[in-house]
């Protein structure tokens, strides 16, 4: 997905056909957010008896709620998670790497108990400034009796905000090469023939391939150690001012949908 740089006229007259037709991908994109299709599948949380246990994580995290650091292991973003109850329907967490503060989070559900609200601020994939948003999700289950007010099955509705960095990609299509940057320090430079090349800047992804399906399609494949985490594919609308992004996330075993317009 990502630098903006055209080639002056004489380059691209010279440019061979296939990198013509690639071009619809070149520029800079942001996602919109209204156009979000999140998935159906529900995070599921259960606070109770002094621990705090996130069973749709990969892996489950399961910690004290007690305010304090508590190591986990298998997570590469992160490797402390503390979880503070600020209240019967309110918690916050803390997300450590190395000793260093990565993430934090507050959650809480509304007075009916039917909706959880939640705004965070998050650092462990960028080498700028971190990604900020807030959004919300409605319960699909309740939490077992005596259960803390989040505990229970919750699936994501909407995000009122993400900071823009966390939504903008940059394409640039050279020859058979697509090359990908954000504003956080994510890339790649990749052959559109599916030839694995390393994937820089995420410590949650190691490898990536993408392949030409079409003029205006391209899939990506991401690898974590030699393990696909993520398929998604690409489509530029025939006018070239939108791109349809369909993710399936194979990790978490879901599907989202956005789509990002040309800057």
């Amino acid at each position: 997905m990502k630098n903006t740089r055209w080639f002056v006229l004489i380059a691209l007259l010279l440019m061979p056909a296939m990198a013509m037709a690639q071009s619809v991908f070149d520029g800079t994109w942001k996602v919109d957010l209204k156009t979000a299709k999140f998935p159906t599948k529900p995070d599921v949380y259960l606070l109770q008896d002094g621990m705090y246990h996130c069973k749709t994580c990969v892996p489950s995290v399961d910690v004290k709620a007690d305010g304090r650091d508590q190591k986990v292991s298998g997570h590469p973003y992160y490797d402390m998670v503390s979880i503070k109850v600020v209240d019967d329907r309110t918690i916050e967490e803390t997300d450590k790497k190395n000793g260093k503060t990565v993430g934090a989070s507050k959650t809480w559900v509304s007075a009916d108990g039917n909706t959880l609200m939640f705004e965070f601020t998050d650092s462990s994939a960028t080498n700028a400034a971190p990604v900020t948003g807030k959004g919300e999700a409605t319960r699909v289950a309740k939490g077992p009796a005596g259960s803390h007010a989040i505990s229970g099955s919750w699936r994501t509705s909407k995000m009122d905000s993400v900071s823009d960095n966390g939504l903008t990609f940059t394409y640039k299509v050279e020859g058979d090469t697509l090359s990908m940057s954000t504003p956080t320090g994510q890339g790649y430079t990749a052959k559109l023939d599916g030839t694995e090349a390393p994937y820089k800047g995420d410590p949650g992804t190691t490898s990536v391939s993408v392949k030409k399906v079409d003029k205006n399609t391209i899939e990506e494949t991401d690898k974590r150690d030699g393990k696909v985490i993520s398929v998604t594919r690409m489509t530029v609308a025939a006018d070239g001012k939108s791109m349809t992004i369909a993710v399936n996330d194979k990790l978490h075993g879901t599907t989202s949908q956005y789509v990002a317009v040309k800057q």
